[in-house]
Formats: C-alpha cells, sequence, structure tokens
C-alpha cells in the first residue's frame, strides 16, 4: 500500500506550514508568533494551529461556536457544521505529505485525484464572476485570524500531495 500523488488548484493564499509560515506574524525562524494570537493555544495538547483558525472563522464569521461535545440542539450537528462552513466561503486545504503538511486558505478548490487529467480554462478562472466574492471571503478570513499572507494578492495556486 502506498501513496498515490494527486494536486489542486486553488484560489486563495498559501499559508506555508509550523516549520516555516507564509504570513508575516512569525518570529525571525518562520516560527509562529503565539503572542500575536489570542486565540492560538500552543499547549502541546491543544489542536494545531489550522484546526484551531477553523473555529475561530466558524465562531467569528459564521456564528457557529459549537463543538460535538456542546450540542444541545435538535438536529444533526454535521449538518449544522457543515452548512456553517458554506457560509464561510473559505476551507483550509493541506498539500505536500504526511510529515511535512502545508496549508492554502482558499476561496475555491479543483481537485485532481491520480490518473485524471482535468481540462481547465485558465482565462476563465481569472476573470470568473465569483472572484470577488472570493477576495471578500479570503479578506475577512485573514482579518478575522489577524495575518498578513507574504503572498501580495489571492492568487491561483497548484500544489501537490499524496493521498
Amino acid at each position: 500500500m502506498g501513496s498515490s500523488p494527486s494536486a489542486f488548484l486553488a484560489y486563495g493564499y498559501d499559508l506555508g506550514s509550523g516549520e516555516s509560515w507564509k504570513f508575516r506574524e512569525t518570529d525571525e525562524y518562520g516560527y509562529l508568533d503565539s503572542a500575536k494570537f489570542a486565540w492560538h493555544d500552543d499547549d502541546d495538547d491543544a489542536p494545531d494551529f489550522i484546526d484551531q483558525a477553523g473555529r475561530r472563522l466558524l465562531a467569528e464569521i459564521a456564528g457557529f461556536t459549537e463543538t460535538w461535545e456542546t450540542w444541545s440542539e435538535e438536529g444533526n450537528f454535521y449538518a449544522a457544521e457543515r452548512a456553517a462552513k458554506e457560509r464561510l466561503g473559505v476551507v483550509f486545504e493541506t498539500y505536500s505529505y504526511g510529515e511535512y503538511p502545508m496549508h492554502v486558505l482558499a476561496a475555491k478548490v479543483i481537485d485532481v485525484d491520480d490518473g485524471t487529467a482535468l481540462v481547465v480554462d485558465l482565462a476563465e478562472l481569472v476573470a470568473h464572476p465569483d472572484r470577488p466574492k472570493w477576495d471578500a471571503a479570503l479578506f475577512d478570513a485573514v482579518k478575522t485570524l489577524g495575518i498578513t499572507p507574504v503572498q501580495e494578492k489571492p492568487s491561483w495556486l497548484l500544489c501537490a500531495y499524496y493521498s
């Protein structure tokens, strides 16, 4: 049983990883400057930065603060969480490989699995009518997280990973 190469095309920001984050709120070595993130718990037992960032976006932008443990409403927790994630307009995607994951904050993702060729109209993507909505969602997300990506603006990113 091995790994299969895959790729995705994402419109957003490359955030890097804990080895070298690609936003300005880091120390001189590229590691997270936890003092700049009051919402981030860097305790060894805490979920990682990306997990906590996702929870922050759900709470602050989508108004979803529930967890499986605190869910008390009528209905399906996962359906409610999925609806909240859709309201965000952004997702975190992971690329690279298992031990060294890298992260993208994206407003649009086109995923391609191993053995698949996908025709992509680049001109259509660049002029996509949803792009202003994507830009606004990305702006809200980076503002809410308090990060300043080193990328000048959201861009199309081609990312490889192993699944």
